[in-house]
């Protein structure tokens, strides 16, 4: 292996490695001119014939807090409908796997078993956006279908790698997700746009407990199988 191939290498496994997902951030807004950084390397994204079938909403300042206290007032009073839908059931190693981040997530904020009022609680963070200062929504377009939806899950990966590498705190959300029909008002955006992810976006509070702990990840030979004849 080059020098130059071994330093790419490492770079990237840093950033695989290293990447988290923060759950509080500093009131601190980050300044355009890295978040544009961070769109720049997103956009290089991958995606079906070129197609880049990705648009992000992204808040700042008065549009942040605009959302936020809307969105949470909206979740209080309305259920969700997800356009693209969630999983019906977790089972097996899915199920574990489940469990575990949970109950880590929980314990790191003194969340006990059968705490329900605590794990709502926690629960509307979400919607909170844990504080963060920015938040981005990521929609495909409609006739794009699922295939629209995965090219937008390969740019929400670019997009939390660029982040890790400016050393910006974020977390995915599906929760955000569940309220579709929530952004297209807010944002005006056509009935044509399905929404598919969310990220909160900021610098991450390291003093927080919730920020302490770390998923787990399987052996990668426990998620191929080799086929040679």
């Amino acid at each position: 292996m080059s020098t130059t191939t071994s330093a790419t290498y490492e770079a990237l496994h840093t950033l695989l490695a290293d990447r988290w997902t923060c759950r509080q951030f500093l009131p601190d807004p980050v300044p355009r001119a890295v978040l544009e950084k961070l769109l720049d390397l997103a956009q290089r994204t991958p995606s079906w014939c070129n197609t880049q079938p990705w648009h992000v909403e992204l808040t700042e300042g008065a549009g942040t807090e605009r959302l936020r206290s809307r969105l949470l007032a909206h979740v209080r009073e309305n259920g969700g409908a997800p356009d693209f839908a969630f999983p019906t059931r977790y089972t097996g190693v899915y199920q574990q796997r489940r469990r575990e981040c949970g109950v880590r997530l929980y314990q790191s904020v003194g969340i006990g078993k059968g705490d329900h009022e605590g794990t709502m609680r926690q629960a509307l963070r979400n919607f909170e956006l844990f504080d963060a200062p920015h938040v981005a929504i990521i929609t495909t377009e409609a006739d794009l279908g699922v295939y629209g939806a995965i090219d937008c899950g390969l740019y929400l990966n670019s997009f939390l790698l660029a982040a890790q590498s400016l050393g910006l705190g974020a977390a995915p959300q599906a929760a955000l997700a569940a309220y579709p029909d929530f952004f297209r008002e807010h944002f005006g955006l056509p009935e044509n746009r399905r929404v598919v992810a969310a990220v909160s976006l900021g610098r991450p509070d390291l003093a927080h407990p919730v920020n302490s702990f770390r998923t787990s990840r399987a052996d990668a030979r426990e998620a191929v199988t080799w086929h040679t004849t």
